[in-house]
Order: structure tokens, then C-alpha cells, then sequence
């Protein structure tokens, strides 16, 4: 039995839409890491720090606590800590803080630091005007590195009645190796290693 001209075309356009279905289902699933990343750095989605470029922010006297957590991915021998381990800033003023990491290691080694903000709901509330993170850092053995974050917790903070009466945030940084810009796989499935100073 012979299919009709018709029928034929309606199998064809079914088969092209179903193939068109899966290439746009891949392309997804390519796309969904980045478009993730970037909803999270605009939001503030899952303790991801906003970034910006100036602060506008009245001062306000209300203070909090930001403690800084630095870690270092095994497979990168590498010391890294926070000049202060926290500092008490009212929200609004723009703070700096400095880190210093350094190779401790015989050859030469790149890194990445990565950074998150907990608890999560903070995360839109802590603004960085300048920051070392997703930067490669290629240090020579016994180099060392001073860099700052500079920040501030935006008094919005004061009105979401989830995180109104937190009394304080930590800002956590992973250097992770890194090899064209960005983390190592390895290195980025393994459990981070606090440093002990």
C-alpha cells in the first residue's frame, strides 16, 4: 500500500519538528550553566554577591558582621587568608578588605578564586565594587599575592523581613587550579580544604 503525497509531507514535517525539539533541548542544556550564572550574579540567587560599579547607598548606623572565609582546593599548594578574619561595617559604607595568597609550592601554579555569600538569602544584599574572583592568578614558587574586595551591604537589607534582623554575613572564597580561565574539573569536584593559618 502506497502513502499519499499528503501523508508523506505530514511524516516529514513530524520527524523535522521532533529533530528541531532535540537540537533545541541540547542547546538548552549547553546554555543552562551560563544563563545560571548569570541570573545568579544579577539576583544575588544562592548566596552570589551582586557586582557593582559605584555605591549610592545612604549609611546607615545599623551594623553587621562580615566574616571572610578563605579556602583552597587540594591539588594547588597554596596559602590563602584574609588580612582580618571579620570586620563590623555599617550597611551602606563601602569597606575594603585585603587577602594575601601565596605559592608555597616549588613550580610555578595558576588558580581561580570563586566566592559565594551565606546565608543565601544575603546574597542580594552584598554588593562588591571590586574583587580578585574569576581572575587567573599564575604565582611563582614562594610568590606572594595581596588583593582586595571591596564591598558594601546595601541598607535594603533593613526592609526583607527574611534577613531585617541578621547580624551577620560570611563572604567565602575558593582558589581552585586553573588551566584557560577556569577551574580544573578535578580540582572543582573535590571537597574544598580549609586553610588552618
Amino acid at each position: 500500500m502506497t502513502e499519499t503525497p499528503h501523508v508523506q509531507r505530514n511524516v516529514r514535517r513530524t520527524a523535522l519538528a521532533c529533530a528541531g525539539i532535540a537540537a533545541g533541548m541540547v542547546g538548552l542544556a549547553y546554555a543552562s550553566v551560563p544563563l545560571y550564572d548569570l541570573f545568579c550574579k544579577v539576583t544575588g540567587f544562592d548566596g552570589t554577591p551582586i557586582v557593582r560599579t559605584n555605591n549610592e547607598s545612604q549609611v546607615l548606623d545599623r551594623m553587621i558582621a562580615v566574616r571572610f572565609d578563605a579556602n583552597v582546593s587540594p591539588g594547588l599548594n597554596w596559602r590563602f587568608a584574609p588580612e582580618t578574619p571579620e570586620v563590623k561595617v555599617k550597611l551602606g559604607e563601602t569597606t575594603t578588605v585585603l587577602y594575601k595568597v601565596t605559592n608555597k609550592g616549588d613550580k610555578p601554579t595558576t588558580g581561580i578564586a570563586t566566592y559565594n555569600v551565606q546565608p543565601d538569602l544575603a546574597g542580594s544584599y552584598f554588593s562588591k565594587l571590586e574583587c580578585f574572583c574569576f581572575t587567573e592568578q599564575t604565582l611563582k614558587p614562594g610568590e606572594t599575592l595581596e588583593s582586595a574586595v571591596v564591598f558594601y551591604i546595601d541598607p535594603r537589607l533593613v526592609k526583607d523581613s527574611d534577613v531585617k534582623d541578621l547580624s551577620s554575613i560570611t563572604l567565602s572564597y575558593t582558589y581552585f587550579p586553573s588551566k584557560g580561565g577556569k577551574p580544573v574539573a578535578e580540582a572543582a569536584t573535590s571537597s574544598t580544604k580549609p586553610i588552618v593559618q
